[in-house]
């Protein structure tokens, strides 16, 4: 364990397996069962035995699986495994078979159990030994033996600060048992061999959850801890384990009342107190103590390195200047002395080096952070500003958060980050920086940590932080800058047009320096060949005087030097909004083949006004972004919308192909707005989604983009053809955001077809999301235009949400209604896979009327559909359907059956919500068929799955049945601990489950 959590006992990784007496020979078997010479058949690798004892006793000679006898035969031969290569003698087996009673022809028997044992193992493997039996196991052909190994190097890296590395050996152990060890062996060996195995594997799966919590996968240890607890209710170490990853997990209420549950539970069993390190625990909890919320290195072993980011940019080597800002920086950062945060601002205008600065002087104060630096652009320039929460979560993990550890919510990821920053030493370049409100969540907190800032603007509602306001270069640094990257040479020659060169640049350091480059990469030109060229540009330089307008007038430098094709490339890149471009999308864009287009990109990357983001992604600094709008409003005319139109049209032909790859016999594709440029073709599904998700920015901020004027209509289908980003939980709340803006446009143009179909993809957003009366008032506006625009589609996917509001509020005839609408809708359509979604919902609708048969009759229908067409993963959802179904009519073994083979197809297709929802059914049928352990694991990793999508109140309803599981345990404090919340979750909806909660906690004893 870790330093912030009590250690009631020190265990060694393996656990240790205590080895086997050994007894003195004491009698012979007879000459008969002397060993036979071994045959040439022993060394062939073919032949060669294993041996298995975590589980049922078995063997395997090469690759055929043994038979090992009766279940006597069977205990002799794991006796003789246990033994490692050791004799038994007579009396020892006797006492192992039979105890203190054997039968009087036992002596025979064990000689008859050998024999047969003998013709079935490898020649020469069981041999007569003074007076008793040995039998040969070759290195790693016992699975228990191989088990110790593995749990012996997993001390060994713990002990050298290799977590990883010991917990993935602990794993590979745990993963040897197949059930209870020795299953079916009888006699007092095999009793006792149980009790001894059982005991050595709880050991190891103990440790390894240790492990679990020092690395920070808290969340997903409650599950197996619930679990384990619920198996094994009176051993304190791991209550003492599940306090904890509860109490990391947030939910404080339930941690304190795991205690009280075992408190109750000690007194009643054993007549016992609670040892001290459980109620020291307790105490700590109540007292919220630091060291509990963040895993610390035992002292008993070597530290594992923590993480130390260093995500700072390089520092260019020619920076010049700035002397004094350089100083005044540096000793604001220089005064962190433990106590104080210090907070430093950078503001001017763009182009005028905020960053270089910034980012120089952070690399010279690297040593004053030894805990790390990290680094973002907050891309605060333009309309697509990072999001804060989003950063949180990439810091978080830099700092060596686990994945599954980020909690979502900006006040919840804020409040890990300044968690996970204190006590260390971290420095925080925030770049590119909108305003004060997007980086205060951002900032350390802790005292030792610094936040560097650099933004446009001047951040005077900032508290506490140092202002500085950053001007152009001085006449003297700014030649010095030109000259460093030129060279002394030839600027020392012509220093009079350099000084022109500089002064033409406004004396902004990055126009200065993309005049400089430009000039050195060309050997022949002279300082005065720039200085003329400059000149003769003058009016594009007489911008230079005046805000962003100097900075277009720098990239004119640059510009100036393109090609026709790359000009044109240039500015119709710049206008696509969205993070960066991919070559296929700006392929599309410009009309080019891909090598064309390649070559075109790649050239401008090598002229610095593009960056190459990843192989086959390009994007724009910020400011060349708006650099190449403007002279794409300036030179191209009409072709602006044809460029944008055609990427439209391939984003929508795309999403359209992959949405008609997932959805065999789906009719969208029919009733989208027509494209002309193509999209890709997949044939692999799995390449396919990774697209979809993988382009999911570009496509919002293309929708987001078109929504309006002649392209809104499509841009509106592009965004319901990439309508499973809202199932994803990554984009569902960039995909709910964009849906409102197409709304909006829709609604201002007065476009029918738009607004049903923009109010229905909203309505589906606001259901994955929880939002069940916002979207059900969205599927009632969708259904309604839908009608007066004559569109299928709406009409149908409202239909099919309303219902499904109406099933959560259990309004019985509404739901109906609806759902029939939408069958009637889909049938019309030939849309066979929405037809069975519908019919899946009505048989939800059957159940809760008292119609089970005929709810099992309908899912049976839906499901027939879905394999008709050939559907992927959503032949999961009929299945999922069916279980409800099933369960509802008491068929509870098939219900588990069709849950469980509905969910590794969730899992396998990214689907966090159905892979949720799929875990607290299963939870709830286990509960129904009397497994309340079982039931309880699966709604803690349900509840850990939909914490990132699915709303409050799914979390509610898990609560609820984890409460009711962990009650049926003896767990009563932890079960009202959960009730209460679910019961403040659904009190805020005002829910009427809130009756279900209030009856379950007027009945369990306080």
């Amino acid at each position: 364990m870790n330093g912030g959590a009590p250690v009631p006992e020190q265990r060694s990784v393996s656990g240790g397996v205590p080895e086997q007496p050994t007894g003195p020979a004491a009698e012979r078997l007879g000459p008969a069962e002397s060993a036979p010479a071994e045959s040439a058949a022993a060394d062939d690798p073919g032949s060669a035995m294993r041996y298995s004892v975590l589980g049922p006793v078995r063997a395997w000679r090469g690759g055929d699986r043994l038979a090992p006898g009766t279940p006597q035969q069977q205990a002799l031969l794991a006796v003789l495994l246990l033994r490692e290569g050791r004799t038994a003698t007579a009396p020892e087996l006797i006492d192992a078979l039979w105890g203190e009673e054997p039968p009087s022809q036992a002596l025979p028997a064990i000689r008859t159990y050998a024999s047969r044992l003998r013709k079935v193992l490898a020649p020469g493997d069981l041999a007569s030994v003074s007076g008793g039996y040995a039998l040969t196991v070759r290195p790693g052909a016992l699975d228990l033996t191989v088990a110790q190994e593995l749990a012996a190097g997993a001390e060994k890296a713990a002990g050298s600060g290799d977590l990883c590395q010991a917990r993935t050996l602990l794993n590979k152990a745990l993963g040897l048992w197949e059930g209870e060890a020795l299953a079916g062996v009888p006699g007092p060996h095999g009793r006792t061999q149980r009790t001894r195995l059982e005991e050595w594997r709880l050991q190891l799966q103990e440790n390894l959850l240790e492990m679990d919590l020092e690395q920070g996968c808290h969340t997903e240890a409650v599950s197996e801890l619930t679990a384990l607890t619920a198996a094994h209710p009176l051993r304190e170490h791991l209550r003492e384990l599940l306090m904890l990853a509860l109490y990391r997990s947030g939910r404080q209420a339930e941690a304190l009342a795991v205690y009280a549950d075992t408190r109750r539970l000690l007194a009643e069993e054993l007549g016992v107190d609670p040892r001290a390190g459980l109620r020291e625990l307790q105490s700590r909890i109540l007292a919220a103590d630091p060291a509990l919320a963040e895993p610390e290195t035992p002292a008993e072993q070597p530290a594992s390195a923590p993480v130390r980011p260093a995500q700072l940019p390089a520092t260019v080597p020619d920076f010049t200047g700035r002397a004094a800002f350089v100083a005044e920086l540096g000793d604001a950062l220089g005064s962190v002395g433990g106590r104080v945060m210090a907070v430093s601002a950078v503001a001017g205008i763009g182009g005028v080096g905020k960053t270089t600065l910034a980012v120089h002087v952070a690399h010279a104060a690297r040593a004053a952070f030894p805990d790390g630096q990290l680094y973002v652009d907050l891309q605060g320039t333009d309309g697509s500003a990072a999001d804060p929460e989003t950063v949180l979560g990439s810091f978080l993990r830099a700092l060596g958060t686990p994945e599954s550890a980020v909690p979502t919510g900006l006040d919840e990821r804020a409040a890990l980050y300044r968690s996970t920053l204190d006590g260390r030493r971290v420095l925080v370049l925030l770049d590119n920086a909108r305003d004060a409100a997007q980086i205060r969540p951002l900032l350390p907190g802790a005292g030792g940590c610094a936040a560097l800032i650099t933004s446009r603007v001047r951040m005077v509602d900032l508290a506490g932080a140092h202002l500085v306001d950053l001007d152009v270069m001085s006449p003297e640094e700014a030649l010095q800058l030109f000259t460093r990257i030129v060279g002394t040479e030839r600027v020392g020659a012509e220093r009079e047009a350099a000084l022109d060169v500089v002064a033409a640049c406004g004396f902004l350091p990055l126009a200065i320096r993309i005049a400089a480059s430009r000039l050195a990469s060309r050997r022949t030109w002279t300082v005065s060949v720039l200085a003329a060229k400059l000149a003769d540009e003058r009016r594009r330089l007489d911008e230079l005087q005046a805000g962003d307008l100097a900075v277009k007038a720098t990239f004119e430098l640059g510009y100036g030097q393109l090609e026709p094709a790359q000009a044109r490339a240039f500015r119709l890149l710049g206008l696509a909004d969205g993070p960066d471009i991919s070559l296929d999308a700006a392929r599309a864009l410009l009309d080019l083949d891909a090598e064309a287009t390649e070559d075109l990109l790649e050239s401008l990357v090598d002229t610095s006004l593009l960056e190459s983001a990843a192989p086959g992604r390009y994007r724009y600094h910020d400011l060349v972004r708006l650099y190449a709008r403007a002279c794409a409003e300036r030179d191209e005319g009409p072709e602006r919308a044809a460029a944008l139109s055609r990427l439209l049209d391939f984003y929508l032909a795309t999403a359209a192909g992959v949405y008609a790859l997932e959805r065999p016999g789906d009719q969208l594709h029919a009733h989208l707005a027509p494209t002309e440029v193509p999209g890709l073709a997949f044939t692999d599904r799995t390449a396919a989604w990774d697209w979809l998700f993988r382009e999911a920015s570009c496509v919002l901020a293309c929708v987001r983009q078109h929504a309006g004027g002649e392209t809104l209509r499509r841009a509106v289908d592009l965004l319901f053809a990439a309508k499973d980003l809202a199932e994803s939980g990554a984009d569902a709340r960039q995909y709910e955001q964009v849906a409102v803006v197409a709304l909006a446009a829709a609604e201002e143009r007065g476009d029918l077809l738009a607004q049903a179909r923009a109010r229905t993809v909203l309505a589906h957003s606001y259901r994955l999301t929880g939002k069940l009366t916002q979207a059900d008032e969205e599927a009632d506006h969708g259904m309604r235009l839908s009608a007066a625009a004559g569109d299928p589609v709406a009409g149908g996917y409202a239909s099919n949400i309303r219902g499904i509001v109406a099933i959560y509020h259990n309004r019985h005839t509404e739901a109906r209604a609806y759902l029939g609408r939408a069958i009637e809708e889909f049938r019309a359509d030939a849309n066979r896979p929405s037809e069975a979604s519908a019919l899946s919902n009505l048989s939800r609708v059957l159940l809760q009327t008292g119609e089970p048969a005929e709810a099992v009759a309908l899912a049976e229908r839906a499901l027939a559909i879905y394999n008709e067409v050939g559907l992927t993963w959503r032949l999961a959802n009929g299945r999922y359907a069916l279980g409800l179904a099933l369960a509802a009519s008491g068929r509870h073994e098939e219900a588990m059956d069709q849950l469980s083979a509905a969910l590794p197809v969730f899992q396998e297709n990214r689907q966090p919500l159905w892979e949720g929802m799929t875990l607290f059914r299963m939870a709830g049928v286990a509960l129904d068929t009397g497994e309340p352990a079982k039931a309880a694991t699966l709604a803690e990793q349900a509840l850990a799955q939909l914490r990132r999508i699915g709303g409050d109140w799914r979390r509610g309803n898990v609560l609820t049945v984890l409460g009711k599981s962990l009650f049926a345990l003896g767990q009563q404090g932890r079960a009202r601990a959960c009730w209460t919340e679910a019961l403040g979750v659904y009190e805020r909806l005002g829910r009427p489950e809130a009756s279900e909660v209030r009856e379950l906690l007027a009945h369990a004893p306080q």
